[in-house]
C-alpha cells in the first residue's frame, strides 16, 4: 500500500518506518528542512531502541523516503497519517492548529479519495473538525479515521510490531476495510483490531493514559504515606501487585510520570471535562500531587545539608524522563535542577542518551560528564533521576571514594535498602526507610 506520515516526531518516524518494514511504500512529511536532510542521509534524529535498524533497511530497499514537500506526500499515499505534535496550550487544553492546518492543506489539493488518519493523540471531536475543515476546501470524497497510538518511548518499536490492540475509530466500511488490510500483518498472532466510532476511539487514548497516570500517582501517594507510618512500600506494592484486579505495572514508586504523553493528555482530558462542565475531581488530584511528586525528594536534601546548598555539588544521574528514551519533556529531573540551583547548588549531570537535548535547553546552568563516575568529583551527594540500567548495579566502593559524603538521594528506588546499610551509604528513597 502506498502510505504518508505527516510530521516525523516520535510516533510519525515509527509509524513510517513500521509500515515499511511490512512492504507498504512510505513517504514521510516534515517542514524541518535541516531534519529531512539528515534522514535522506540515513540519520535517525531520535533515539529510540532498535528503530536505527528498520530505518536503514527501509532506506536502502526504497521503501522509506522523506521530503518537505506536503503536495507530494498527499499525491502519494491512499492513506495519509498526521502525526503532528498537539502541544499542551495554556489553559491545559490540546493545541490542534498544526493538525487543521494540515487539514486545510489537505483539503485544497486532494484530487481523488483518501482516508486521512488523525494519529496524533487529540480531544474527542477532533476528527469531525478535521472532517468539517478539509470539506470547506474539497468535494473530492475522503474518509477520515481515528487511529489512537500506543506506543511507550523505549518500547515504541516493539509495541508498533507487536501491539495489544488496534483502535480504528470509523463509521466508513472503505475506510474501515482499508485499515484493516494495512494493520492485519501486526496482528497475525490474535491480538485484536477493535473498530467503534471516532469519539470513542480519541477518549480511549485520553482514559487509558489517564488511568496509569492516576495508578502512578496512587502509588507515590501510598509511598509518601508508609513514609509517615513506617511501612515499606516494597512490600505494599508486590502485596497489591499480586491481585489480578490491580496487576504488577505500574506500582512503582518515584518522583513523577513525565515525558510527552502523561502529562498533556491527563491536562487535555481535564480541560475537555470542563469545556462539557464536567469535573474531572481524580485528575484535578492526579496533576496536584504529581506537580508536588517531582521535587518531594528536595526537603530530604535541604534537610540532610541543615538547610544550606549554598556551592554543594550534587552529582545527577539520570536526565531523561524514563530510561531508553532521549525525551526530557516534563523530566523530573528538570524539576529538581531548577530547585536545586535556586537554592544555590552546583550540579553535574550525566545521562546516556538525553544530555544534548538539556544542553540545548538549559545552555550552561548545569555541568555535563563524560561517564556516570566522573559527575562524582568532588560531589557532595549523588541524586538519582532516572532508572537506566546502567545504574542499576554500580560500584559503591567507587561512589564512596569519590563523594565527599556517601549520601544518595533516590528518586526511583533503585538500591536495596539493608544493602545501602552495609555499605555505610547514607540513602534516601521514596517510601521506605532511611538508612
Amino acid at each position: 500500500m502506498k502510505i504518508t506520515v505527516v510530521g516525523t516526531g516520535y510516533v510519525g518516524l515509527v509509524t513510517g518506518t513500521c509500515l515499511a518494514e511490512t512492504g507498504n511504500e512510505v513517504i514521510c512529511v516534515d517542514i524541518d528542512e535541516n531534519k529531512v536532510k539528515q534522514m535522506q542521509s540515513g540519520e535517525v534524529p531520535i533515539y529510540e531502541p532498535h528503530l536505527d535498524v528498520l530505518f536503514e533497511r527501509n532506506i536502502k530497499a526504497g521503501r522509506l523516503t522523506f521530503t518537505t514537500d506536503l503536495h507530494k506526500g498527499l499525491d502519494h499515499g491512499e492513506i495519509i497519517f498526521l502525526a503532528l505534535p498537539t502541544p499542551e496550550d495554556e489553559d491545559g487544553s490540546a493545541d490542534l492548529r498544526y493538525v487543521l492546518g494540515v487539514a486545510k492543506d489537505i483539503g485544497e489539493y486532494i484530487t481523488d479519495y483518501k482516508v486521512i488518519v488523525d494519529k496524533s493523540t487529540v480531544p474527542v471531536g477532533t476528527a469531525d473538525r478535521v472532517r468539517e475543515t478539509i470539506a470547506e476546501y474539497t468535494s473530492t470524497e475522503f474518509d477520515v479515521v481515528s487511529n489512537p497510538e500506543f506506543l511507550r518511548e523505549g518500547f515504541a518499536v516493539d509495541d508498533f510490531l507487536k501491539p495489544e490492540r488496534i483502535v480504528i475509530g470509523s463509521s466508513s466500511e472503505r475506510a474501515i476495510e482499508l485499515m484493516k488490510r494495512l494493520y492485519k500483518p501486526f496482528v497475525r498472532s490474535g491480538n485484536p483490531i477493535i473498530v467503534m466510532d471516532e469519539k470513542s476511539a480519541e477518549l480511549t487514548k485520553y482514559a487509558s493514559n489517564s488511568f496509569l497516570a492516576a495508578k502512578i500517582t496512587f502509588m507515590n501517594e501510598i509511598a509518601n504515606y508508609c513514609e509517615k507510618v513506617g511501612a515499606d512500600v516494597d512490600h505494599v506494592r508486590r502485596g497489591m501487585g499480586t491481585d489480578s484486579r490491580i496487576g504488577k505495572r505500574f506500582l512503582f514508586p518515584g518522583i513523577g510520570y513525565g515525558g510527552s504523553c502523561f502529562p498533556k493528555d491527563v491536562k487535555a482530558l481535564h480541560k475537555s471535562g470542563k469545556d462539557a462542565n464536567f469535573e474531572f475531581k481524580i485528575l484535578s488530584s492526579v496533576i496536584d500531587i504529581n506537580n508536588d511528586q517531582k521535587t518531594v525528594l528536595m526537603p530530604k536534601i535541604e534537610s540532610y545539608f541543615k538547610g544550606n546548598l549554598s556551592g554543594k555539588k550534587i552529582a545527577l544521574w539520570g536526565l531523561a524522563f524514563k530510561p531508553e528514551t532521549d525525551d526530557i519533556r516534563e523530566a523530573p529531573s528538570l524539576y529538581m535542577v531548577d530547585k536545586l540551583i535556586a537554592a544555590g547548588a552546583n550540579v553535574t549531570a550525566f545521562d546516556p542518551e538525553a544530555m544534548p537535548n538539556v544542553k540545548r535547553k538549559l545552555k550552561d546552568k548545569i555541568d555535563f560528564a563524560n561517564g556516570m563516575y566522573e559527575t562524582l568529583d568532588g560531589a557532595d551527594a549523588l541524586l538519582i533521576c532516572t532508572e537506566w540500567s546502567i545504574f542499576r548495579t554500580p560500584d559503591f566502593n567507587k561512589i564512596k571514594e569519590k563523594l565527599n559524603n556517601p549520601v544518595i538521594f533516590d528518586g526511583r528506588n533503585l538500591y536495596d535498602v539493608e544493602e545501602m546499610q552495609d555499605q555505610n551509604i547514607s540513602y534516601y528513597s521514596i517510601g521506605r526507610k532511611t538508612v
